[in-house]
């Protein structure tokens, strides 16, 4: 048994003409608990319950505190998650709905974190949001997926929080011969930890996450996704909140899906037809999803960023 779902490949006529290239869609916004996160998190989950715990910790700022709950409700355990006073009223319903507690401590994910981390106990598993080998091999099967539906992209864009999503797919790409496919990395303009840690040479930590992506909000990146961003072909891009907003209401007209700004990140770089795609002619872009926006708040985001 998998808490995962096998995602449509969808190749995508509106995307494939404002990006001049052929633009092929992983719909992991199709997922139950509306994003990525539960391939990893379920995995991770499934693990931990057969080494023996017997309930779940977790902090988030949303998707993922929401799909450890659906995951725990699936396996018929116990969830606890932290989220910080930033969680939107939606995330902290998603994660409730799905029959979990819900603490809110602090004023950032860091402080949620700390409090979720000494909660827990003998028989408790903790579930990291982006920084755990077990969430990088559920994520990779999107890749495995990926190779079995369609052909073979010319490059794999995706946006970058944490770096979760960017271990797992390039752990996907290695494992299905792919190693040789590079990675658009794409953050937004405030949230761009990724791209300050590649600069410095260094990983680095941003002060304060200022972007209206809060599921990009990790102030630093995972040392794997450093790693990994140094090893494999990774090309690092930052985009405004403006555009991420943007693509996600184009998106909605295009394909009647909601996803978060954290995923308009990505598709952004296609309505836009940014130079990063340019020896590229055809593009596999993740998307990644995302359960707290609505078409309301994109309006609002939009209203605000005018």
């Amino acid at each position: 048994m998998t808490l995962h779902l096998e995602t449509p490949l969808v190749e995508s006529p509106p995307l494939g003409r404002a990006a001049g290239r052929t633009v092929l869609l992983k719909l992991e916004s199709s997922q139950p608990p509306g994003s990525f996160k539960i391939r990893g998190i379920g995995h991770a989950c499934e693990t931990y319950a057969a080494r023996g715990a017997r309930r779940f910790l977790s902090s988030s700022g949303g998707n993922a505190g929401i799909a450890v709950a659906h995951a725990g409700r699936r396996l018929s355990l116990p969830v606890v998650v932290v989220v910080p006073e930033t969680t939107s009223a939606r995330a902290r319903r998603g994660i409730e709905d799905e029959e979990a507690q819900v603490i809110v401590h602090g004023e950032s994910w860091q402080e949620a974190h700390a409090l979720a981390q000494s909660m827990t106990g003998e028989t408790d598993a903790f579930l990291h949001p982006f920084d755990d080998p077990l969430l990088w091999q559920g994520h990779a099967t999107m890749i495995d997926e990926a190779a079995r539906q369609g052909p073979k992209p010319d490059a794999v864009v995706l946006s970058v929080g944490g770096g979760g999503l960017l271990c797992g797919v390039v752990e996907g790409l290695r494992r299905n011969g792919w190693s040789d496919v590079p990675v658009v990395a794409v953050e937004t303009d405030g949230a761009a930890s990724l791209h300050a840690s590649l600069a410095a040479g260094r990983r680095v930590a941003l002060p304060a996450i200022t972007s209206i992506a809060t599921s990009l909000g990790a102030k630093q990146v995972c040392e794997r996704a450093f790693v990994t961003a140094g090893e494999h072909a990774t090309t690092s891009v930052v985009v405004s909140d403006r555009s991420a907003v943007d693509a996600c209401r184009r998106f909605v007209d295009d394909h009647r899906i909601v996803v978060e700004p954290a995923c308009g990140a990505a598709l952004s770089l296609a309505y836009e037809r940014n130079v990063a795609l340019a020896p590229h002619r055809r593009v596999l872009v993740v998307v990644c999803g995302g359960a707290t926006a609505t078409v309301a708040q994109l309006d609002a985001w939009a209203g605000s960023l005018a």
